[in-house]
């Protein structure tokens, strides 16, 4: 059974379809890539998978025993407030929240969780650091560390990059990959950067608020909506 199966997904906001006729599936070990123009519904489905939002129609289903706490999620790159008070050890096992339930405190085991993930993205060093004096580049690998916190099946990244300069997109675009392979994680990212993404992904999504492609990435370069695209891009 697929890790996630999205089936006949239509969703909309205010009465307004913005996304239909969506179609796919990934098992694990999957990277998928998520393109599309503007306003295409890519964030939109997203939310849907993260249960964020409704649907209108149609159906998430996840396999392979996830749940829906169980997903890490790194929504699109946001300012921080010059005095956030946490520390780079705080924010990054504040990712374990959603697995606490009723325990009021944080356990060995998250505690423990939260030293792997920041070994992971190479920022253990960084431990007692002020989460808000760090550069961009490594603020967003404390947020990657912090979503990782949450899963160890899927990984939900919503526009990782954006606003970083070219030599640290490289960098987190490896530490995807790197997760996705050493650490057997699945992955599901939204990307305006297709050429990249055809570099990383193992699939390609493709929406125009419907689906116009899904397949592997060697199928999406071949394909009609793939050549036009790239070659627009």
């Amino acid at each position: 059974m697929a890790l996630l199966t999205c089936k006949d997904i239509c969703m909309g906001y205010e009465g307004k379809i913005m996304l239909q006729n969506v179609n796919f599936h990934v098992n694990s070990g999957d990277y998928l890539c998520i393109v599309g123009e503007n306003g295409s519904g890519k964030s939109t489905l997203l939310k849907g998978i993260l249960r964020l939002k409704s649907v209108a129609s149609g159906e998430f289903t996840f396999g392979d025993g996830l749940l829906k706490n169980e997903i890490g999620y790194l929504p699109q790159r946001m300012n921080i407030r010059k005095d956030f008070p946490a520390s780079v050890y705080e924010v990054v096992l504040s990712g374990r929240n959603n697995q606490m339930g009723w325990r009021p405190f944080f356990t060995k085991k998250d505690k423990k969780i939260a030293l792997e993930r920041m070994e992971w993205m190479g920022i253990l060093d960084l431990k007692n650091e002020s989460f808000a004096v760090l550069s961009g580049g490594q603020q967003q690998r404390v947020l990657l560390a912090r979503a990782l916190c949450a899963t160890q099946k899927l990984l939900v990244l919503d526009e990782p990059v954006t606003g970083l300069d070219p030599i640290v997109t490289k960098e987190m675009y490896e530490l995807i990959q790197k997760i996705n392979k050493e650490h057997e994680i699945t992955v599901i990212m939204v990307s305006h950067d297709t050429k990249e993404a055809m570099e990383q992904a193992s699939h390609i999504l493709h929406l125009g608020n419907e689906q116009l492609f899904f397949g592997t990435t060697k199928e999406y370069g071949e394909s009609s909506v793939g050549k036009k695209y790239l070659k627009e891009a």
